[in-house]
């Protein structure tokens, strides 16, 4: 009764999700792509008995990538359908296409648009990355005989509370998959408090993954010329932004170069307004020489996309977006590989364990605000034995936790067989 109704609500919705697609749109020409796609709407053939792996976004892509690469060095002649929900993530996921492979958007959550993406593709098994369970795809899944995991899967508290809120609908979703792969024992313990058949704890997929090392290295030789040490505002959100700059402009640079990434694209030209309107004198990644690197400035904008490796060469010492407003946190671990000790905020519940291992490894920081996190950034970027400490902390802390790819797409591997 309570799917029926949801299915309903979603159904309605469609000129909604339209509209909301048409204005996200202006600003990210990505998500005009192709829109019939979210409504199960196909027109190339398919063939079927592709492995169909979502990822409805950036971080989700990524990690991803870190699995195709496991499954094709087992399987090279894998085929694969792509599904996103989100522009960043199908440009993310492009690159990642061989020939024989598919990518179209995630349909919409309505009973109709699910079966018809099933009947079109045919996939031989579904993965799901991380968290994106919809009440409607698991149970036509299940009906088609689809087998349907979770990989990669996380769940945090506030998570787990809000689906036992919504029980009804959230259980029967999360029992409708054939597996659930957890990052720690504590989403595994979660996952199965709400339903999900928990079949392994593998690890996170993101400690697989190695730093573009031209990247690193160009950053790095662009650090070795600035003149003053350098803090990176890693994958910052809205809010976090304005606070870092009140914070420059009340207390000074206290004589570092202050690099912010915000973590969304669309924010770009906000976050240099919101610098240069609080006095402080900007520099954009789009606009530095590739040779010489930054330009002279207060605050270096770093608006361009997959470049994380060559920001956290530039940078000594980041703050973790997300994590000093009640948001989650970013993902850390990227940081910890590139050499590059974090100073994060309160709110790390999107990923509590790596965060709290992070912390007792020595490779991240907590303060309670982002007034203390500035700080404990000027702290450590000037007392160089103290930086170096961090630094050997961050690679250790990266290097001890890989192995999750090998283990979920042996895993993986073995439903496919037996879905042929």
């Amino acid at each position: 009764m309570i799917r029926n109704l949801y299915s309903l609500l979603m159904q309605g919705a469609q000129p909604l999700l339209r509209r909301k697609l048409r204005r996200r749109g202006q600003a990210e020409p990505g998500y005009l792509e192709a829109v019939d796609e979210r409504f199960g709407l196909y027109q190339e053939h398919a063939t079927p008995g592709a492995l169909w792996i979502h990822a409805v976004s950036l971080g989700e892509t990524r990690a991803a990538a870190l699995l195709v690469q496991a499954l094709r060095e087992r399987d090279p002649d894998l085929r694969i359908l792509f599904t996103h929900g989100t522009a960043t993530g199908r440009a993310e996921g492009a690159k990642l296409l061989r020939e024989g492979d598919r990518q179209v958007w995630l349909p919409w959550d309505t009973p109709q648009a699910v079966r018809r993406f099933l009947a079109h593709f045919r996939p031989s098994v579904g993965v799901l990355m991380e968290t994106e369970v919809w009440p409607n795809l698991a149970e036509v899944c299940r009906y088609a005989g689809v087998p349907l995991v979770l990989a990669n899967a996380r769940m945090s508290e506030k998570s787990m509370r809000q689906a036992l809120r919504l029980r009804q609908l959230s259980q029967p979703a999360y029992a409708s998959l054939r597996a659930a792969w957890a990052q720690t024992e504590a989403d595994a313990h979660r996952l199965a408090r709400i339903g999900a058949p928990v079949a392994g704890v593998f690890g996170n997929l993101k400690f697989d993954a190695q730093p573009d090392p031209a990247q690193l290295a160009r950053g790095r030789g662009w650090r070795m010329r600035a003149a003053q040490p350098v803090a990176m505002f890693a994958s910052s959100r809205e809010g976090e932004e304005a606070e870092l700059f009140r914070v420059l402009a009340a207390q000074g640079t206290s004589g570092l170069r202050w690099l912010v990434v915000p973590r969304h694209p669309q924010r770009f030209d906000e976050v240099a307004t919101l610098a240069r309107q609080a006095g402080l004198s900007v520099s954009r990644r789009s606009e530095w020489d590739e040779q010489q690197g930054p330009a002279d400035a207060d605050v270096w904008i770093g608006d361009s996309l997959g470049e994380m490796a060559l920001y956290y060469g530039l940078a000594d010492v980041a703050l973790l977006g997300g994590s000093f407003l009640p948001l989650g946190g970013q993902n850390l671990i990227e940081a910890a590989a590139c050499g590059c000790p974090v100073v994060m905020g309160p709110h790390t519940f999107n990923f509590a364990e790596a965060a709290q291992d992070a912390q007792a490894g020595g490779a991240a920081l907590r303060v309670e605000t982002l007034d203390e996190g500035v700080r404990q950034a000027v702290a450590l970027v000037k007392d160089e034995a103290l930086l170096a400490r961090h630094v050997e902390a961050a690679q250790a802390f990266a290097q001890a936790h890989g192995g999750a790819a090998a283990r979920t797409a042996e895993a993986l591997l073995a439903l496919v067989s037996a879905a042929r």
